[in-house]
This record gives C-alpha cells, structure tokens and sequence, in this order.
C-alpha cells in the first residue's frame, strides 16, 4: 500500500505550498490581513504535501517493531522506509546509519554522549547554543568569530596544530562542530574545507545543518564530513522530528543515550540479582522506546517534496527574494544589516538587521501588530555571535528594551527575516514596504513592555 503523493516542481516563481498560506490575522490598527510568515529560520511552516502525506496513513498508525498485526507491520514498513529516504536526501555512505531524534539540539547532544574518553571538541563561538552548548563532558576550544571563509579555516587549522600531543602515541580523538548556514547572518560557512583541515590534522566534524537542508542540498558523501544533524521543524515538517547521521563507530561503543526497550537486544537477570543487557548496534540503540513514526515519515515526506522540486530551482527562488530584500532597503541608511564575511558572501534565506533609533523588540513588534508580519528579535540563541556583531556599537536604546538584560545590553538585540520555499512574493514585498514606511513615519501605535515582550499598549 503506498500513502504517498507526488508533487510537482514548482518554476522559479512559484512557492511550493505550505500551511497557514491563507491564514488571516488582526491588524491592531483595525481590520485583518493576510499573516506574512517570516520566521522560517525558527520553524518553517509544514507543506501541504507533508500534511496531505501524514493525514493519508494516520488511519493506519500502528506500533513500530512491536506487533505482529497488518497496521504494526505497516507502520515499521514506513518508519524503516523514512529512514532510507532519509539517508538518500543526504547522499549517505554505505556504512552510515540514520538515527531519528527529536531535534538537531536532541542530534548533537546525543553524539556529545556518544564521545569517546578524552576526546577534544572544537567549536566556533558564532554556532548557535544547539551547537555550541553540548559538549560539556568534554574538553572544549572556543574559537573566536571568524571575518572570512579562509580566516574560518585557518583560525580551525591553527587551533587543531596546537593541541597537545600525549607523550606516549598521537593526538587523541578529537571533534570539530560547525554549522553549514548561520541562523543570524545566513551566510553559507567552508564546510568542505573545514572538513578537509580537520581530516588533515585527525579529526572529526559534524555538521550542524538545521539552516543549511532546508535551502541546499547537503551531500554526506561530497562534503566528507563524519556526521549531519538537521531538524524537521525547520525543514517544512512538524511533529517534533530530527537527525544525526554518519560515521556508526562512535554511536556503536557508546552507551545508549536512553535506555529502555527498543535499544536493547536481550535481557536477563544474573545470580547476584542484577541485570546483563545486549543492546543493539544498529540506529535502534539510540531510539529506546516508541518511536515518532508520524515526525520521521513527515520528514521523510519534506525530504522527497523539496528533492522533486529541484534544489537549482528552489535556490535560484530564495536569491530572487533576498536581492529583493537587500535592493528594497539599500536606500534606507538607518538599516544595517548583520554579517561576518561581508554583505556580498553566499547566503540563504536569513538575514538580520538593526534599525537606527529603534529597538529591535519595538520595530518587530509593530512590524506583527501593524501589518501583519512575523519576524524574530533578540538574539537568535546565539548570543556570543550577536554580541560580537552589535556589543561595540548597539543601537540607541527606544521603547520596549529589555528589562532582564544586564546594564549596557539593554538595546542589544537585532531583527531577522527569513523566508524559503513557501514564501509568496507578496510577503517580502510587505515587509520591504512596511520596513520603509516605519523609518520614515514611526509607529502607529503605542507599545509597552509585558513579561519580557513589547507589545501594543491597549490600555488607553
């Protein structure tokens, strides 16, 4: 039985579709719009195709590797497929294994408890926490904010000839983590050739793909890199989904990340009263308990609608729309826009920007109540980077700052847009045109601040 539908590729101009694309919202000025989602960097929404695909097999959900009945057959069948399917839209060695998590956070904690003893991690300071917090077992390099590509590799390549070399043997293991596309500036980072200095010098690298598989096509095997971890919730797929996929040595001599049924072979109590388990080698071992069947078919189902429609073409789209962006306020000068490698580096569909005599919280929030635009402010869970881009010279403090921030930060944060494959043009152009008309005319509205958040001030 097949529960999958074919869709059919888009041309440049055309989003492929998505949920809430019709979904109108109030307008604190009066009246309603069309929402404009432009937060895809913190979850972009679900395809249609992905919904349509979930809905056709929730009547046939079952338990996986449980039972022995037509739907838990059925249901093994497809959540073993995902994985397949998975492992394909990454150009997988044979070798690699495929486990399902619940999030890249969830993927790159798992390989942090997978570490072998004594292993050295190595890690730019610009990641986001999903990557830059996990390794606390380890001992860790905090490299400082590259201003290049070729500043990324060399500050990496300095920083693995340095370490310490035990007096009896080699190195010892070590592993480099490195995002693929920044959640805050979106620019695209070396990953093959940071992958070509850590194999040089005996090290391994995982790569954080969150920002990078939703609007490139990300080859396991032509970037070399030893691991991948990207989320589902960013790659157009709801219910809680991720990855970790590569090298299966580590992930088979460590512990299991949980333990419990599923991640265990074989059981037994021993004469003293304890217990002797033989736990799985394969992906299942680091998949104790039920798995989300429903979240790793609906990415599976996101990883097949965005290969048919063709990465080139979705590219060639997503450019379209940040030139948009970039050429609608390149006469706005109180507008600056956020970068490490410079405003013309590769990038995806991410860009974020501070607004001269704003607050970050306060344009966003008018941006929301005033024309119906979601964007994100603050600091993106990345806050070393941010403070490296905006600590020297925050904007001057406005309306709704911060109250929880320390002194001096109040006014530190930034705007971001983002937008991808289900973006209309008509969303960007709003934003463009509401960005404009902000700067010169203010808000509408008056605004206050409520739990840590600025919102419109209804009380009058």
């Amino acid at each position: 039985m097949s529960v999958s539908t074919v869709a059919a590729a888009p041309s440049v101009c055309a989003p492929l579709p998505v949920l809430g694309r019709d979904v109108t919202v109030p307008l604190v000025t009066g009246g309603e719009v069309t929402y404009a989602a432009l937060d895809y960097a913190a979850s972009a929404p679900a395809l249609q195709r992905v919904w349509d695909d979930v809905a056709a097999y929730a009547p046939y959900y079952g338990s996986v590797h449980r039972g022995a009945g037509y739907l838990s057959q059925l249901s093994t069948d497809l959540f073993e497929n995902s994985r397949r399917t998975v492992a394909e839209f990454l150009d997988c060695r044979e070798g690699d294994q495929v486990v399902f998590t619940r999030s890249t956070t969830d993927s790159l904690n798992l390989l942090a408890a997978a570490l072998p003893a004594g292993c050295r991690v190595f890690v730019f300071e610009t990641e986001h926490h999903a990557s830059l917090l996990p390794w606390r077992g380890a001992q860790v390099t905090y490299l400082d904010a590259p201003r290049s590509p070729r500043d990324a590799v060399e500050t990496l390549e300095r920083a693995l000839a340095d370490r310490t070399v035990p007096t009896e043997g080699g190195h010892g293991p070590a592993l480099v983590c490195v995002t693929g596309a920044s959640n805050v500036t979106g620019e695209l980072w070396p990953v093959r050739e940071l992958t070509a200095a850590a194999h040089a010098h005996g090290a391994r690298i995982v790569l954080d793909a969150a920002q990078l598989a939703p609007h490139h096509q990300v080859s396991v095997a032509d970037l070399d890199v030893d691991w991948v971890a990207f989320s589902g919730h960013k790659l157009y797929a709801p219910f809680g989904s991720g990855v970790l996929a590569g090298r299966a040595d580590w992930l088979r001599a460590a512990e299991p990340y949980l333990a419990g049924g599923g991640a265990s072979r074989k059981v037994g109590r021993r004469e003293d009263g304890g217990v002797d388990v033989e736990w799985h080698d394969s992906a299942a071992r680091h998949e104790a308990g039920s798995p989300n069947v429903i979240g790793a078919y609906a990415l599976a189902s996101a990883c097949k609608a965005l290969t048919e429609a063709g990465f080139d073409t979705l590219v060639a789209r997503e450019q379209y729309l940040v030139r948009a962006v970039r050429d609608g306020l390149a006469g706005v000068p109180e507008v600056r826009f956020l970068s490490l490698f410079g405003d013309e580096a590769p990038r995806v569909g991410v860009l974020s920007f501070v607004v001269e005599g704003w607050n970050s919280s306060h344009f966003a929030a008018a941006l929301s109540a005033e024309y119906g635009i979601g964007v994100r402010d603050g600091l993106f869970c990345a806050h070393p980077l941010l403070r490296t881009l905006l600590g020297s010279d925050p904007q001057a403090q406005g309306e709704c700052g911060a109250p929880e921030a320390a002194p001096g930060e109040k006014s530190l944060n930034a705007i971001r847009v983002s937008f991808g494959a289900g973006t209309p043009d008509e969303h960007v152009e709003r934003f463009v045109r509401a960005v404009k008309e902000l700067v010169a005319d203010g808000a509408k509205w008056n605004y206050r601040t409520e739990d840590g958040r600025c919102v419109p001030d209804t009380s009058a």
